[in-house]
């Protein structure tokens, strides 16, 4: 892999190819099973969240164009750990992937599940770096309740437009047409609930067997990176105020 990363000039659309360049460079940095492990950056970093089994891992290999540089562990809902990846050249890396744990799994313990789910909900809530999230979606389920609590931890900040959110709609080779439009219908009404003047709010179609979507997702996350400010420092009274979450049944 060298430095040199072909990227559009200022001004020049981002194309799919120049989009696919950039997260083919993703790189394992670090791991950690508690916020505090994790590095202090100021580059934007855009977390990939789903339930267990909705072709998490599959999705962020994929965009990668690497065959194992996200793992699904053998037992969903087992993986304790945010994975972090550097994007960009190895010098001057320009943005991160987070690789959060899966949810939902019925056979994990419950104070797992609790110690889980209150991580995420930090994560979501104050992490000062997040700056988009990509939530995956199993296309023949949709949107299910624990995914919508899931969003329910990063609304606020999607709708002042600090976090940028993107659903992907996985293994949508598995509907037909009709099926495919009903999905992206339901999907698309429950977000307009989460949308205003500043947010900026996504739904699309993924497969990663048929690679359907993938440059268009990574368009649109090199875009994200491109765009991105960084917001101002989170008080420490607003970190320790930080709520629990409840944990699922």
């Amino acid at each position: 892999m060298t430095n040199e990363i072909p990227d559009a000039t200022p001004g020049e659309a981002v194309t799919d190819k120049l989009a696919l360049a950039w997260t083919h460079t993703a790189r394992f940095l670090t791991t950690a099973s508690q916020l505090v492990h994790l590095p202090a950056t100021e580059l934007p970093e855009i977390a990939f969240v789903g339930r267990s089994n909705a072709g998490k891992s599959t999705a962020i290999n994929t965009l990668a164009q690497q065959k194992r540089l996200a793992f699904a562990s053998k037992t969903p809902g087992r993986t304790q750990h945010i994975n972090l990846f550097q994007l960009g050249p190895k010098d001057a890396p320009d943005a991160l992937f987070a690789d959060l744990p899966g949810y939902g799994y019925a056979a994990v313990n419950k104070s797992a599940k609790q110690r889980w789910q209150k991580v995420m909900a930090d994560y979501l809530e104050i992490r000062r770096s997040l700056s988009g999230v990509v939530l995956m979606v199993d296309s023949r389920l949709g949107l299910t309740d624990l995914d919508k609590q899931l969003l329910d931890f990063v609304a606020a900040r999607v709708a002042t437009g600090e976090i940028r959110l993107l659903v992907l709609l996985t293994k949508s080779d598995k509907l037909n047409r009709k099926e495919a439009d009903a999905a992206l219908r339901a999907t698309t009404e429950f977000l307009g609930g989460m949308s205003t003047e500043n947010s900026d709010v996504a739904v699309t179609l993924f497969s990663a067997l048929k690679k359907s979507g993938v440059g268009d997702v990574a368009v649109a996350l090199r875009e994200w990176v491109l765009a991105h400010r960084v917001p101002d420092a989170v008080p420490d009274s607003v970190l320790e105020a930080a709520p629990a979450v409840q944990a699922e049944d």
